[in-house]
């Protein structure tokens, strides 16, 4: 099979019959697969995929709500195709974009093709700015150097999407992810439409989510595979400081000082209490990372159900 198409829905009921006539269009001629995963919608979604599904199409439905990032690993997990490509349920992303997309990674050699949205039809205040600056300091932290890090469109190498390791909320960090296995990327322009049924599924609330993730990202990327140079190394400069200011103090103490009033002390102790924590945190980090490594790989979420259609 040529291509896995991953789309992502929760309470998507207006946009499913539209998708499919844009997705059905757009793949024409190309051997491929739709893999939707509801991921617990609670209106008539799930209804209406198996009732425009055709033989193509395979739909996941989840017992409850789990995230975009795990519908869309889930999806990945289960897509059969030597390429995989992920887009949004909602009909902001344009499916007629794929094929370009596919020949770009065929004939040039990139393991990722990331769409950028040329004309990003998007509120200027809420969603516009708060995004630019968000891509603007994921770049300046990570060194991935994209444009458009919310574009879900994206298409994939099958070995690439499946070891991106997808949990919580990553989806929007998945250029780092494949940066980190290694993988050649590039951007291309591609279209974006307004959301004409439905409601939006994020907000400005989101960015503490994204700051928290990023900071989870620079860690992945320096100390994932040695949290110890991180723990140890701040752990054994506080021992050591701390470790000269008691000695500093204990000098004055034979002289016949008085240092049990001294704010030093407290400060000399808690480093040194602070440095012994740290170096056992990145103990403990260590031994946790080589049992994530070398345990069974765990699947974060619960398939309620799973149909294929049988129309042509």
């Amino acid at each position: 099979m040529k291509l896995s198409l991953v789309i992502p829905v929760m309470n998507e009921e207006d946009n499913i019959k539209p998708l499919f006539e844009a997705v059905y269009s757009a793949l024409n001629g190309i051997d491929y697969e739709v893999i939707l995963v509801d991921d617990g919608s609670t209106d008539k979604t799930v209804e209406q995929i198996k009732e425009y599904a055709n033989r193509r199409t395979r739909l996941i439905v989840f017992n409850r709500n789990f995230g975009q990032t795990t519908a869309m690993a889930a999806g990945i997990d289960a897509a059969k195709g030597e390429l995989i490509a992920t887009i949004d349920g909602d009909l902001q992303n344009d499916p007629s974009d794929i094929p370009m997309m596919i020949e770009k990674l065929e004939n040039e050699g990139w393991d990722v093709v990331a769409g950028r949205r040329a004309k990003r039809q998007d509120g200027m205040l809420l969603r516009k700015i708060p995004s630019k600056i968000a891509n603007w300091i994921i770049r300046k932290s990570t060194g991935v150097y994209l444009n458009d890090y919310g574009c879900t469109l994206k298409l994939f190498k099958k070995d690439v999407a499946k070891n991106l390791g997808l949990y919580g909320e990553l989806h929007r960090f998945i250029p780092v992810l494949a940066a980190m296995y290694g993988a050649k990327m590039c951007e291309v322009n591609v279209k974006h439409h307004a959301r004409l049924h439905g409601e939006s599924k994020y907000g400005i609330g989101r960015t503490f989510k994204v700051i928290s993730d990023l900071m989870l990202m620079i860690f992945f990327q320096k100390y994932a595979t040695r949290p110890m140079h991180l723990f140890g190394g701040i752990g054994f400069g506080m021992l050591f400081t701390g470790g000269l200011i008691n000695l500093y103090l204990f000098i004055l103490k034979l002289f016949g000082e008085s240092i049990g009033s001294r704010p030093l002390l407290i400060l000399g102790l808690l480093l040194v209490i602070g440095g012994i924590q740290l170096i056992t945190t990145g103990f403990l980090a260590e031994l946790m990372m080589r049992t994530y490594y070398e345990s069974q790989n765990k699947k974060a979420y619960v398939i309620k159900e799973e149909f294929y259609g049988d129309k042509a």
